[in-house]
Parts: C-alpha cells; structure tokens; sequence
C-alpha cells in the first residue's frame, strides 16, 4: 500500500484545527504520514496535535516553518527533498476531510505511475465557520493545460494529491516566490508535460471564515472584490510574480510551453493596437466564457 506524506501548515489555528485532525485519523486509506510546520503558533495548535500524535498509529512530526504565510511554508516542505513518501497531500488547517478523499485520490494517481509528474484536485463543498454548507466551489469544464493554468488555477491545494514525480519537479524548481502553491504547482506541471486530473466530485467542507489565505469565489461579495483587484492591477502583479518563477525553471519545460509561456508576456508587453492580436494567438484561455471575456478585457486594458 502506498504510503501518502500529508503537509499540513499551521498557524494559531487551535480553533477548527481538532476536526481537520479527527478527518485524517478517519481516512480509509490508513498509511500515511503527517508532517506539520508551524509558523510560530501562540495558540494551543501545537498542544492539540501533540495530543493527538499520541492517539494514532501514524507518525506526526512537527517541525518550524518559515514565518513567511501559508503559501511559502507548502512551498518549503514540497521543495525540500528531506520529504518523502511515495504520494503527498497538502492539508490546510481549518477544513474537514472525506472519508475517502485520500482512497479516491490514489484511485486516480495510481495507474499514471510515479515516474511522470502528475497532481489531482477535485471540487470543495463551502461551508461557514460553524460548518453549515454555502454552496459548492466552481464545477470547470475544459480540460485542464498549460495555457489554462497562466491564467487562473483550478483546485484548491487542499483537495491536491500529487505524485513522487511531481514532488521531483518541486525540489528541481525550489522554494521560489509564488502567488499560491497550488497555482504554481498546476503551472508547473502541466507546463513540464505532467498530467492534470481534475476530479467534479467534492472532496472535502472548505470552512470560509474570514480568515482564510484565499477563500472561496462563490459570493457576489468576493466576486467584486477580485473584480476591484483586477481593475487596481492585482492580477498584474500576481501574474509578475508567477512569471517570474516560471522564467527561472523554464529549463523543466517542454518547448510548447516555453513558446506559449513567451507568447504571454509579448501580450502582457505589447502595445494597445498589438494586445488583441497578441492575446488571440497567445493561447490562454480560462474555463468559461465569461472568464475569456475577463481576461481578453483585462489583458487590453493592460491588467494582465
């Protein structure tokens, strides 16, 4: 059976963080491993998963994180190559796993092998801080690719399961500056040839509380507020980051990617009268129609 390494990132998350642990310990699939980096709790987080590391059979080991946010502490632990195992699963704090998340996740992985990276994700279901379902995140339709993830990710890291090649890709890229580990990791593995499994189903209760990393795009109130974002060049500086990063490991690339890759900054660079051309031939695209409009507007407008 294979064994599965969860990265579990905490921070002063004593409050939700004893369901999340209570999901693992009920799992299906029984081996695994956790590992938890902690961002300098002054909380009671690290007493309860001591408490709990003494109740279950699989080994927890805790160790400190970066100081630096959510996304730079999964980026360290999936970067260092100190971690192993032979699947890994990014776990955040404050959400509430299926029973069979982990189970169905590797029924996914497993006939693609270890050898070619591949990552799965799946939908949430969304609810509020005292765990009463709001809706459901995004169902996307295309399929998953490169010129897909430049634009925008589409599974959160906490649904992800990733494979011992895509966890090899990580450590060759290293611990860079990202927007969000988990929108890096579809970048770079679909731009690497990787393949991308994107699973309709709900895998988990994604608790949105005000205090989350990202949270949900389901409300008309977050939706205006990345629409504020966008319009202010959020998404620009966003996309600066993520460009930047791709750029430096754009030697784990295939070639279309690096060209479609270069295609996306002569649009981000070119003048108004060259963006439309520019953004048609570019290849990016996101999952819905709407969204294209979005982003052809905001790639003339010079948001992108």
């Amino acid at each position: 059976m294979p064994q599965i390494t969860i990265l579990l990132a905490t921070y002063n998350g004593a409050r939700y963080i004893e369901a999340q642990l209570a999901s693992l310990a009920a799992q299906t699939h029984k081996d695994w491993r956790l590992l938890v980096s902690d961002d300098g709790s002054t909380d009671a987080t690290l007493a309860i998963v001591r408490a709990f590391a003494s109740r279950v059979s699989q080994p927890v080991e805790i160790s400190r994180g970066p100081g630096r946010g959510a996304s730079a502490n999964f980026m360290r632990m999936a970067a260092d190559p100190q971690v192993g195992g032979d699947y890994f699963a990014f776990c955040d704090q404050d959400d509430v796993w299926y029973p069979r998340k982990l189970e169905r996740a590797l029924e996914w992985l497993r006939p693609i092998g270890m050898s070619r990276p591949a990552v799965y994700g799946a939908r949430t279901r969304l609810v509020d801080a005292d765990g009463r379902p709001t809706g459901f995140s995004h169902r996307f339709r295309r399929a998953p690719s490169f010129g897909n993830a430049l634009a925008q990710s589409i599974a959160g890291g906490n649904t992800m399961l990733l494979n011992r090649g895509a966890k090899q890709l990580f450590e060759a890229a290293g611990p860079l500056d990202v927007v969000s580990h988990d929108w890096w990791l579809y970048q770079l593995v679909a731009g690497a040839g990787g393949v991308i499994l994107y699973d309709p189903e709900p895998c988990l209760d994604y608790r949105q509380h005000g205090q989350n990393a990202i949270g949900g795009n389901r409300t008309l109130r977050a939706r205006l507020k990345r629409s504020r974002m966008a319009i202010a060049g959020g998404f620009r500086a966003w996309n600066d980051t993520n460009m930047a990063a791709l750029q430096r490991s754009r030697h784990l690339l295939t070639p279309e990617a690096c060209s479609k890759l270069d295609a996306y900054e002569r649009m981000r660079s070119s003048k108004l009268a060259d963006r439309v051309g520019a953004f048609a031939g570019s290849g990016i695209r996101r999952q819905s129609v709407l969204g294209d409009i979005g982003l052809f507007c905001a790639a003339v407008l010079g948001k992108v």
